[in-house]
């Protein structure tokens, strides 16, 4: 991880990839009750995570170092901020799907395929947050001498 990120956004990500990892773990494990109790605790952890993430990106303006090297990538930024804000929605709506612990194992089946394409969306969405930074800062327009 990048340590010129603002110390509680260097927490938010580090928590937000350990919990990951736990997800995609409790994913391959039996869907009985206990997994259940755990997925919805991870899944909870995630949903507490993602909105301090937001908060402190959005606190300058999201991806605001961005937008001042190349103000017409306005578009591009706002899209990711909407696709980072669905995701949050997204996974809320898979946590309501699972309900009860109790209820995990009947709906195991559903909820591992949506967890899955779930974490990679937002994978993928972390990747094209690194990228456009990266490139706001790496792209030369060139001009001459």
């Amino acid at each position: 991880m990048d340590s010129t990120l603002p110390p509680s956004l260097l927490n938010s990500l580090t928590l937000e990839y350990i919990l990951l990892g736990d997800l995609r773990d409790l994913l391959e494990d039996t869907p009985d009750e206990q997994t259940g109790r755990w997925l919805t605790a991870v899944i909870d952890a995630l949903l507490k995570t993602l909105p301090d993430e937001i908060a402190v990106q959005s606190r300058d303006g999201y991806l605001s170092e961005v937008l001042e090297e190349n103000p017409n990538w306005e578009p591009q930024v706002e899209h990711l901020r909407r696709e980072k804000i669905a995701l949050f929605l997204k996974l809320q709506e898979l946590r309501n799907g699972i309900g009860q612990p109790e209820r995990y194992a009947a709906v195991a089946a559903q909820v591992q395929v949506s967890l899955r394409d779930w974490m990679h969306a937002f994978t993928a969405h972390h990747r094209h947050e690194r990228r456009i930074f990266q490139e706001a800062f790496t792209v030369d327009f060139g001009g001459g001498d």
